[in-house]
């Protein structure tokens, strides 16, 4: 139940080749959510994170979520985050491969294991031989609902649909944008 799926697609205007993708939302700690008293490092084990994929936080209203370096992680400092979310669900897209560190703005509830770590691989079927890869800090974004998280774990229901609508938009208008511009070339 921690999954969902998302269809993106690339086009390249001038090879004029589409490439379809299947990401993935996954949902941390799955129905527990991001909580103290989920297994965070049994829960990352048996996944396999893939550029375009979304990772989604749902917590109580007292926790937050911080993207930060390898060091800070390893000691739960969240002084200099590279990216904090305190509304109770927070979606960030995986937009880059390599390492990608989190850690809950409470240290005590980090150094008591509420910390992720995701090796987030290449997608070679979402981006064209030859073109560049992101780099640079994740970027994120934030779902504008309250938490849906309680204290009864099977209540919680995850939603991504306001990161997922608003990727896709942008990728259609994207797509028709090139698809009209060809259409008046010939």
């Amino acid at each position: 139940m921690g999954k969902g799926v998302v269809l993106s697609c690339v086009l390249v205007v001038l090879g004029l080749a589409l490439t379809c993708s299947v990401a993935t939302v996954y949902t941390v700690g799955d129905s527990s959510g991001w909580d103290i008293s989920t297994n965070l490092d049994t829960w990352v084990a048996d996944k396999k994170f893939i550029v375009g994929d979304v990772l989604l936080f749902q917590y109580s209203s007292s926790q937050s979520v911080n993207e930060v370096t390898e060091e800070n992680f390893k000691g739960c400092n969240t002084t200099d985050a590279l990216l904090t979310g305190s509304n109770g669900n927070t979606s960030i897209p995986l937009n880059r491969p390599g390492e990608w560190y989190f850690v809950c703005g409470n240290k005590l509830y980090c150094l008591g294991g509420m910390k992720l770590q995701v090796n987030v691989q290449a997608n070679p079927a979402a981006s064209p031989a030859g073109a560049p890869e992101a780099s640079g800090p994740g970027t994120s974004g934030s779902l504008p609902r309250p938490s849906s998280k309680n204290n009864n774990p099977s209540a919680a229901i995850p939603n991504s649909t306001g990161f997922i609508n608003g990727g896709m938009v942008s990728l259609l208008s994207a797509f028709l944008g090139s698809m009209a511009t060809l259409l008046w070339i010939l």
